[in-house]
């Protein structure tokens, strides 16, 4: 027997089961729900202490039913609507408590087809929580994650243009592999035939999209999380290179995989080769580290250290 649920969610659920079979019985609802005849009745209880008429019978032809001319009001979503909501449970959201924006409304909707005191906790939440926003995040065109999602179900090429960070513009024809959503930001990893590399797309970056009929094969057993940190890690303006003091196993869950590959030197010594187009923040990443370290090959990345490090010493105050 399950105990997962809230007694609401578990009250919530009756009340669908009861809804959609009109006569259920108490030990048939007890089964549905995955508790005791007991619980169940608790549960119905639940409903009727929320004003929900739940009328009952005994008898062979018994069981609980929805009063005469009762009827909840149906959910009808918008296509944004869902697709925010889809989003939301993604990457989290932060708009959660205005009426104006996708995710609001449809939350708005479900709350009132609540009973009201189940509805009513729900709206204190909703509208007092207040979540720090995630600076990082950059959510895309639902539309646009949409149509790229459903390439890589289908397995089609798609034409996309791009705008890079630096305002530069491009299209091309890619392989969409798998999106991936990480950190707030959303990803399409994918094979470039124009680049003929495999390349790793903003999203909220792409200004079009369309679906061609070409099918492709993705490379198989792809791990997209696990290509999209080694994508992320390599291929950027310069190139780094840390010698870290302090054996592999003991490295490796300090160093995130965005900063670059990990090999063993000997047994007290750990090289860390990537690349980054931002040295200062790959130095603010290093000074995490809780071991010591060198950066060596990379003169930008040894300069912002060095500027990161100044930094913390005169903040101390020594």
């Amino acid at each position: 027997m399950t105990h997962d649920a809230s007694p609401t969610a578990r009250a919530l659920l009756a009340l669908e089961l009861i809804q959609s079979g009109p006569g259920i019985t108490a030990d048939r609802l007890a089964d549905a729900l995955g508790v005791t005849e007991r619980a169940a009745r608790r549960y119905v209880g639940i409903l009727r202490e929320a004003g929900l008429p739940i009328e009952s019978a005994r008898g062979p032809y018994g069981g609980y039913r929805l009063g005469r001319g009762v009827r909840l009001p149906p959910l009808l979503f918008t296509a944004a609507e869902v697709l925010g909501l889809v989003m939301a449970v993604l990457d989290g959201h932060h708009d959660a408590a205005d009426a104006a924006d996708p995710v609001g409304s449809a939350l708005g909707k479900l709350l009132r087809a609540l009973p009201e005191p189940i509805a009513e906790q729900a709206e204190a939440v909703r509208r007092t929580t207040a979540p720090a926003p995630d600076r990082a995040a950059a959510r895309p065109d639902p539309s646009t994650a949409t149509t790229l999602v459903q390439a890589c179900a289908d397995r089609r090429r798609v034409h996309l243009s791009y705008r890079s960070e630096a305002g530069s513009e491009w299209t091309a024809d890619v392989e969409p592999w798998a999106v991936v959503v990480r950190h707030g930001r959303w990803y399409l990893l994918c094979w470039s035939h124009g680049a003929d590399a495999r390349r790793a797309y903003r999203i909220d970056r792409v200004t079009s999209v369309s679906v061609l009929t070409t099918p492709f094969t993705p490379p198989p057993g792809l791990d997209a999380v696990a290509e999209l940190e080694a994508h992320l890690a390599r291929g950027w303006e310069f190139d780094t290179e840390v010698i870290i003091e302090g054996p592999l196993e003991k490295v490796r869950p300090c160093v995130a995989p965005m900063l670059g590959t990990l090999e063993a030197i000997d047994d007290d010594t750990t090289r860390l080769t990537g690349s980054t187009s931002n040295p200062w923040w790959y130095a603010e990443q290093l000074a995490r580290l809780p071991v010591a370290f060198r950066v060596v090959g990379c003169v930008e990345l040894r300069h912002t250290t060095r500027a990161v490090g100044q930094r913390l010493v005169d903040a101390s105050g020594l």
